[in-house]
């Protein structure tokens, strides 16, 4: 659904125009309405409701932490290097990714089982980063009013809360996006050369094959062309045409040809993917054969062992991981899977030297730092879990996870005033003030803070609570003008 309301947005175009050069010139992004400040606090907006409502989110961090590193490579070599992105992915079988206002790129898990090649996959969201990075989105809400765009926003919103249970709004909103395509296809069609075209740039920026474009955008056509009227996701919400692809070959043609293998991780990703759509007895059945006839794949052994630990297989898990840490490069995949199967043989302490080590290896990746927190917690080691979730927070203080971790080794603690003064920030980064209010009256009445943590939970306090009082006060006087 949210990937169907936000083509009807994006379908709100400006007319572009040709420059010489054959680039579309797509206006001045300066005298765009929607400001970056606004574009980033829409798409925060927007992301609250795909985290704690969409069913569809992927809510594992490492599979995001994979999608966000091979994302952040290709921002770095894109024309705005230093704008702030965050990727996630969603639970869906179709070929899809998609991008919201304030540099957030969606992946469709069927996107990613799809790609032949981590360079395909990296195409893909590199031409996502491009849409960011050359402000379409802006653009499009640009001759918008603000009530306009307050308005499309709160309707995102509503869908949202309505997707899992309201077959008629979503038949409606589907409807008006048909039509809205269909009228503005000519538009679009200049935004996707584009970020083609900037995307490429990205792509060999960072180091991929960049053939990967071209090729996984041909073999999206031609298995078009098997699906008549239900073409894959992509192809509908991005118009793909012939002569979008023999531009990018036109311009491959002209790069400097360089093959790339895939990283371990890519087979990696893939294969949790797989094992996690299926029941456990079937995963199980894939992959033993696969693995026999081609034990030397680093990836299919490392899905045989996801697989038998779903199955609760322990033993053989054991085996398998022996085997991948000789042979597969070191990747927190494998050592995160390894300290799952500690805390599947109920040896937390175990699970927690594991991470650590893989902590000091992989000291950039968030999943491994909440795993350790995680298995520190269930190994009853509640003061070491806190001290490093609120080191963290220091410098991610809109890390919803990383407040929860704070507020469980607080309670572990015993110390109840911290406890709701860290889910009070869970709360509000959830959009839920109220809640988080709440949160915090309950740590002045709780009797265990000092001085100093009582003075911070009234600064709080008071500043959600002016947020609530502003809140309102704008709701009534949109209800006012309604009413007029």
């Amino acid at each position: 659904m949210i990937r169907r309301l936000l083509i009807l947005l994006l379908c709100i175009a400006l007319v572009p125009r040709l420059n010489a050069a054959g680039l579309p010139d797509l206006g001045d992004v300066g005298a765009s309405e929607l400001s970056p400040l606004a574009e980033r606090k829409l798409g925060e907006s927007i992301m609250r409701d795909i985290r704690w409502r969409d069913p569809a989110y992927l809510d594992d961090s490492e599979v995001e932490d994979y999608v966000n590193r091979l994302g952040r490579r290709l921002v770095a070599a894109s024309p705005t290097p230093q704008q702030d992105f965050d990727f996630f992915v969603v639970r869906d079988a179709t070929l899809n990714a998609f991008a919201l206002p304030g540099g957030y790129v969606g992946v469709h898990t069927g996107l990613i089982l799809a790609a032949e090649s981590e360079s395909e996959l990296a195409s893909v969201l590199g031409h996502e980063v491009a849409h960011v990075t050359q402000r379409h989105i802006a653009q499009m809400f640009g001759k918008q009013s603000q009530t306009s765009m307050v308005m499309l926003a709160s309707l995102l919103v509503a869908v949202l809360a309505a997707r899992s249970n309201s077959q008629v709004s979503e038949a409606a909103i589907a409807a008006g996006q048909a039509g809205a395509l269909q009228a503005q296809l000519g538009y679009t069609r200049d935004f996707e050369r584009e970020a083609d075209r900037i995307g490429l740039q990205s792509l060999e920026g960072a180091g991929f094959d960049v053939r990967g474009m071209p090729s996984f955008f041909e073999r999206l056509q031609r298995s078009s062309r098997l699906y008549e009227n239900n073409a894959p996701s992509y192809l509908r919400t991005h118009p793909l045409t012939q002569e979008r692809i023999s531009d990018m070959g036109n311009r491959v043609g002209q790069m400097r040809y360089k093959q790339v293998p895939d990283s371990a991780d890519f087979g990696f990703v893939r294969a949790k993917l797989r094992v996690a759509a299926m029941p456990p007895i079937d995963a199980v059945r894939e992959f033993e054969p696969q693995a026999a006839r081609n034990g030397a794949d680093v990836s299919v052994r490392y899905g045989l062992a996801r697989a038998l630990l779903a199955a609760g297989r322990l033993d053989d898990v054991g085996r398998q991981l022996e085997t991948l840490r000789k042979d597969a490069p070191p990747s927190t995949f494998v050592e995160m899977l390894a300290a799952e199967l500690r805390l599947a043989q109920h040896d937390a302490p175990g699970a927690v030297k594991v991470l650590e080590v893989a902590r000091k290896r992989f000291a950039d990746s968030t999943a491994v730092q909440y795993a350790l927190i995680d298995a520190l917690l269930q190994a009853g080691q509640a003061k070491e879990a806190g001290t490093m979730a609120r080191a963290a927070v220091q410098s991610r203080s809109r890390d919803s996870r990383m407040w929860a971790f704070v507020a469980r080794a607080e309670a572990d603690q015993g110390h109840r005033a911290a406890q709701h003064r860290a889910q009070a920030e869970v709360y509000v980064l959830r959009g839920a003030v109220p809640a988080a209010i709440e949160q915090l009256e309950w740590a002045r009445r709780a009797g265990d803070g000092n001085f100093y943590e009582l003075s911070a939970v009234d600064a709080r306090l008071r500043e959600l609570k002016e947020q609530e009082r502003e809140r309102r006060r704008e709701e009534r006087e949109r209800g006012g003008n309604r009413g007029e």
